[in-house]
């Protein structure tokens, strides 16, 4: 649940929301979960996104009848999709089947399982453009949310590597980058480079904060010599060719990243050094545990993960998420959606 340094990032998210041309519409894929309709009831309340609930409309009025929330008729403040209607819509199935087409190894049962599903039907109505993001997750394995986003949504132009992070809030208010922490299991040097980059891009979208990113390791400028810590330094040098502009070094301990008298000492002539909001960790295992030792020892509150990569926001939410998480994750998802690129297809409804 976010804590108060957390609150009031995200009061500054909706106070941007409201400054936008038009309210992003966010779908909530699973509809009928309770913590799902009490984020899009709070969502709704406070007006800066259009939360988009898929499931039966009268099944999901009916379940939040049975909770006390009210869920406004106006679609503009709240919107449904029906499952059924998105299967029998031919503008859907066509978009979906075109998407599952470039799936070779699917079967016709495969196909016609995901022709079906709701987060499937929601990701084509996020590859339609008639939403602006998605949120995903709360009642499904990461692996169905990815998925989704690859088969349907796909990769955004020039991009390689599907990743996520968090934005990490730390008790005295900082917001910090941690990346990957969900997806890439063991990434190569080139997909280091890829996380970076689009750690950064996460994070100066949610924070409005210069991304200065600090790659990971065991190692602080080669105080160690082992193949892992040259793979860290190969990212580096990758990244620097493809983002020569981007403040970033490594490889780095999180000491030495992190804490200004320890980056000094260990790494003097680095600018990152000390300083850094936005860590690239060495492979999922170090970054899956990082942010949970900064979540429940750290007392940090963690909004994620958040995916990277695709053509439209799409993200992940655990299955241990709270109302406040989602609805969280939908606001930062907007934001997303109000600055990402003019590639994003219009909303047509």
């Amino acid at each position: 649940m976010p804590t108060d340094p957390a609150r009031a990032l995200i009061t500054t998210w909706s106070d941007h929301l409201r400054t936008a041309p038009r309210k992003p519409r966010i779908a909530l894929a699973e509809g009928t979960d309770p913590r799902t309709l009490w984020a899009a009831a709070r969502l709704a309340e406070q007006g800066a996104v259009t939360p988009v609930l898929t499931g039966d409309p009268t099944r999901v009025r009916e379940l939040a009848a049975d909770l006390d929330l009210k869920l406004p008729e106006d679609p503009e403040a709240l919107d449904i999709l029906d499952p059924a209607a998105l299967a029998a819509d031919p503008r859907c199935t066509d978009a979906l089947g075109e998407a599952l087409a470039a799936r070779r190894r699917l079967t016709t049962h495969d196909r016609r399982e995901l022709a079906a599903d709701p987060l499937f039907l929601t990701a084509t109505a996020l590859r339609l453009g008639d939403v602006d993001g998605c949120v995903a997750g709360s009642d499904r394995p990461t692996a169905d949310v990815l998925r989704a986003g690859l088969y349907v949504v796909g990769l955004a132009p020039g991009i390689r590597t599907l990743s996520s992070s968090f934005l990490m809030v730390l008790p005295d208010g900082r917001a910090l980058g941690y990346g990957d922490c969900a997806v890439v299991v063991d990434p190569t040097s080139a997909e280091l480079a890829d996380i970076a980059r689009a750690t950064a891009t996460t994070y100066r979208q949610l924070t409005g904060e210069r991304p200065r990113v600090a790659l990971l390791s065991f190692s602080t400028k080669g105080s160690a010599r082992h193949h892992q810590v040259d793979r860290v330094r190969d990212a580096v040098r990758l990244l620097r060719a493809a983002a020569p502009d981007l403040e970033a070094d490594g490889d780095l301990q999180y000491d030495a990243a992190s804490v200004p008298a320890i980056g000094r000492a260990k790494a003097p002539a680095s600018r990152i050094a000390g300083h850094a909001n936005t860590f690239i960790f060495p492979g999922l295992a170090a970054g899956n545990i990082g942010y949970k030792i900064a979540q429940r020892v750290g007392g940090a509150t963690a909004i994620g993960p958040l995916l990277q990569g695709l053509a439209a926001p799409l993200h992940d939410l655990s299955r241990g998420c709270s109302g406040s998480d989602i609805t969280a994750l939908a606001l930062a998802t907007a934001v997303q959606a109000t600055v990402s690129g003019p590639d994003r297809p219009s909303h047509t409804r």
